[in-house]
């Protein structure tokens, strides 16, 4: 096949990769994005997405369940029941729609699209395994976003009865028994789904409590609804491998005793590894920063002309960064002037209820050396999570105790995913206390929490 010449090359076509590709495309840039697959990468097609149409089935069967138990909010229903398989061909027909969404962008952006594997043979120069043979392509700019992929552990290798979370999100019928190793986010989102929908889960961790990387007190009301669905938590335990009848996970508890718990599928979840492999790094030989590629402030990597974004770069490993970061390499390579100067990235679980967390914890704010102040309002004394039938959680503000400069706000609720850009631009637009205390909040709404617990820092919350 005859060489490509192009101004930009992107590996990947992950949420980082196709965006980059699009805005290249859009800036006039001539560009060419290798993937193997269809463009969407794992966020698209077997991660972000389809967990969230997991979630929600699960959340809409949960309530019908609890309709036809008690007859809440004076609504009754009888005899709910799901039907997996053609809740996956809901997930997957989602799916497919994005995935030809964003072709249809590439397209729009006059991007080429070549389907296969790439691999560096020199800084300037990419050799594609497509299906009709080796096609090389010469850039004077490439972009990586190989992204990452699932940890796999010794003692339980996937395959079988052992699960990824691209396998947990595939399955056609719902397991009566269900292990969940790793009671991170994405454990914990899963591992929920599957007991609203009538598995028996139990999740094991090794650290001290589920969601490590949260504070206790977010995480509480998290814990509290896995006990109501019934979900049991090991803590501080560690997962050996399949029983030897292959009828169950044998599990070493705190106190040093193994034990095995029923499981009938087991999901792993015990992290992602960037995607370093298979496509030829070690031909130009990268600077690293440990496991990941190392770049500066504009997402350049030690060789002139290569730039890497997304999961393969590092913490923290998010789709919404990998966006962001290639937007900017797009418009650096168009000459444009763009730098990574972003003051926080909002981390959001997607458990019940969901936790979010923009900026600076207390925690880390004083540990950097600033004297902060903290303020929380619960939803308790929220009139539109009451009448959601929800109101367990909170939201909690950081600011500096001199300046009320806001450095983090954090909160757990129902349906507070959507209020994650809200806090975010507060920081990111360097809000303090009285700008959100003298911003008019619709009533009635989650986001007066907001506004009662800057209030509560200023010394006159109203409703608490």
């Amino acid at each position: 096949m005859k060489d490509i010449i192009c101004k930009v090359a992107v590996i990947g076509g992950g949420p980082g990769g196709y965006v980059a590709a699009i805005r290249a495309g859009q800036l006039g840039l001539d560009t060419v994005l290798v993937e193997k697959k269809m463009p969407g990468g794992t966020c698209l097609t077997v991660g972000c997405i389809p967990s969230k149409a997991l979630i929600h089935a699960a959340d809409e069967f949960s309530r019908l369940r609890h309709f036809a138990d008690g007859g809440a909010m004076g609504i009754t229903a009888s005899d709910p029941a799901i039907d997996l398989r053609r809740t996956v061909e809901w997930k997957d027909g989602i799916v497919s729609r994005l995935t030809s969404g964003v072709s249809g962008l590439l397209k729009k952006a006059r991007v080429k699209i070549v389907f296969g594997t790439a691999r560096f043979l020199d800084g300037k120069t990419l050799a594609a395994e497509t299906d009709m043979g080796e096609q090389i392509i010469r850039a004077e700019n490439v972009i990586i976003a190989t992204g990452s992929v699932p940890v796999e552990l010794p003692t339980l290798p996937f395959g079988g009865r052992v699960l990824s979370s691209t396998e947990a999100l595939a399955l056609t019928a719902v397991p009566k028994t269900l292990a969940v190793v790793g009671g991170g986010y994405i454990g914990l989102e899963i591992g929920m789904a599957y007991a609203k929908l009538g598995a028996s889960v139990t999740v094991v961790e090794a650290a001290a409590q589920i969601l490590p990387l949260y504070d206790a007190e977010l995480v509480r009301p998290v814990t509290k609804r896995l006990q109501e669905l019934g979900a049991r938590v090991l803590t501080g335990a560690a997962a050996r491998g399949l029983a030897p009848d292959g009828e169950g996970l044998v599990v070493r508890r705190a106190d040093g005793t193994d034990e095995t718990i029923a499981a009938e599928r087991v999901l792993v979840t015990v992290g992602r590894r960037p995607l370093t492999e298979g496509f030829g790094l070690d031909e130009i030989r990268l600077d690293m920063a440990g496991r990941f590629i190392r770049i500066d402030e504009r997402c350049r990597t030690s060789m002139r002309g290569v730039y890497a974004i997304g999961d393969v770069t590092g913490e923290p490993m998010l789709a919404h960064r990998a966006m962001a970061q290639g937007e900017m390499v797009a418009e650096i390579i168009a000459g444009l002037r763009r730098g990574w100067d972003k003051r926080c990235i909002p981390a959001v679980c997607f458990t019940d209820p969901e936790i979010v967390s923009v900026g600076r914890t207390a925690e880390e704010a004083r540990a950097a050396g600033l004297e902060v102040k903290t303020g929380s309002f619960p939803f308790q004394g929220n009139g539109r999570a009451m009448t959601m039938g929800r109101d367990d959680g909170f939201i909690r503000v950081v600011c500096e105790a001199d300046s009320h400069l806001v450095l983090g706000i954090q909160a757990v609720g129902a349906g507070i995913s959507e209020l994650s850009t809200a806090f975010a631009q507060a920081i990111e637009m360097g809000a303090r206390l009285e700008d959100i205390a003298g911003t008019v909040h619709a009533h009635p709404t989650l986001g007066e929490a907001l506004h009662e617990a800057s209030l509560r820092i200023l010394g006159h919350s109203l409703h608490i």
